[in-house]
């Protein structure tokens, strides 16, 4: 027997969006959907606080949730030539997870979303059809929910892949004693730091108004660092590179997002669909996950509302996805510069462009245009290896995401 019609697990974006999408809603536009909603109690599974960031023109669905938003960016290059632009009609957003989660959860609330907290340990399907949920609770006896679809967001090993690296970052929420930065322009990569042996590095500041802005130090390496390691670059970012003077600290956030070729399934079973960034929705040459989240989780909502199985196309189109396991290759090689590379990027290719490129939204000919952007030769040898390359396993590593 279902106790509900649809089982969510996790509460991040990607868990909240597709529950909010669905709940009040009707199945197969008969009898109202019934969903529950199951997150880790408070403690070490649960997520710390973070920012999510996205670019689309004014207007969205969000944005009376904004920390803030941008409409000029800047990429600074290795040698300190900084390029910026203004990339009409959208707009670059950034929510705080704390009020995104608030806002859902009122509107869950409102809603009749029921509302579980669980250690989950499997998402399985049953003999008979449907899903079953098991876990522990926070007192330790066994829950267990069963569900027609089952949802779920839990961030896993990625698979075998031809190429693996992390992005991973530090950020401080800083405010200044004196003015310091431009509140309408977002630096999303400044290329002024040291870099390290394979990989790249970047800062990212996020100006919350003149004297008040989230600082990042951002990796693409193999490995994390150690906290005190982020912190030294940090110091010598915000100190030698932007000279910020005498700041605070009022918060941080720490983060690790898999950047892999791995190939991210659809459905793990017969009425389990994975979502978030395991489904995919993280795009490996950047990082960003939460607007193909909500692609997905849209795209999911409309398959239920018309009574069909929610088993939709992937967060990003294959073109995409073949166009970052060649940069993925071409950056772990060395074949390309990576702080050239994307400044080079945003210097020669219309912003709008760009970020329509990176958010999967553009035509092939475009595409075609941007690739003659790009080291040509490095990048054509990628193309012809890449099918040879055999596909790994990745090595151990802490793989829980905190999507941009």
């Amino acid at each position: 027997m279902h106790i509900v019609d649809v089982v969510i697990v996790g509460a991040g974006a990607a868990g909240l969006s597709l529950a909010r999408r669905i709940t009040g809603g009707r199945l197969g536009g008969g009898r109202a959907l019934s969903v529950a909603l199951v997150d880790a109690p408070a403690g070490p599974l649960r997520p710390p606080a973070r920012t999510w960031c996205y670019w689309e023109e004014s207007g969205g669905e969000y944005d009376d949730l904004l920390a803030a938003s941008w409409d000029r960016l800047r990429v600074t290059a290795p040698d300190g030539t900084a390029a910026t632009a203004r990339p009409h009609p959208l707009r670059y957003k950034m929510i705080r997870s704390t009020r995104f989660e608030e806002h859902a959860r009122t509107l869950l609330h409102r809603s009749g979303c029921r509302r579980y907290e669980a250690v989950v340990d499997t998402v399985s399907d049953l003999p008979g059809g449907g899903a079953e949920v098991r876990g522990r609770d926070a007192a330790g006896a066994e829950f267990r929910l069963r569900a027609r679809w089952a949802f779920d967001s839990r961030p896993g090993r990625p698979g075998p892949a031809r190429t693996t690296l992390l992005q991973h970052f530090r950020g401080w929420f800083v405010h200044t004693e004196r003015p310091h930065f431009e509140p309408g322009v977002a630096d999303l990569m400044d290329f002024r730091t040291p870099q390290p042996a394979r990989g790249l590095s970047f800062g990212y500041v996020l100006p919350l108004g003149p004297r008040e802005a989230l600082v990042e130090y951002t990796e693409f390496s193999p490995a994390v660092l150690g906290t005190a390691a982020y912190e030294r670059a940090l110091r010598h970012y915000t100190g030698d590179v932007l000279g910020l003077g005498p700041f605070r600290v009022t918060a941080t956030e720490q983060g690790v997002i898999p950047m892999t070729d791995a190939r991210f399934p659809r459905r793990t079973g017969k009425a389990v669909f994975p979502i978030g960034t395991a489904g995919g929705a993280t795009r490996p040459s950047t990082g960003y996950t939460f607007a193909a989240a909500q692609r997905h989780t849209r795209a999911i909502a409309d398959a239920l509302a018309r009574g069909r199985t929610p088993l939709v196309a992937g967060p990003h189109p294959a073109r995409s996805r073949l166009m970052d396991a060649v940069l993925l290759r071409a950056l772990d090689t060395g074949r390309i510069d990576g702080g050239a590379f994307f400044s080079g990027l945003f210097r020669e290719v219309p912003s709008h462009r760009l970020l329509r490129f990176l958010d999967g939204g553009t035509r092939w000919w475009e595409d075609v245009l941007i690739g003659f952007r790009t080291p040509v030769g490095p990048m054509l040898r990628t193309v012809v290896e890449l099918p040879a390359v055999r596909r790994h396993p990745p090595p151990p590593a802490e793989h829980r995401a905190a999507a941009r």
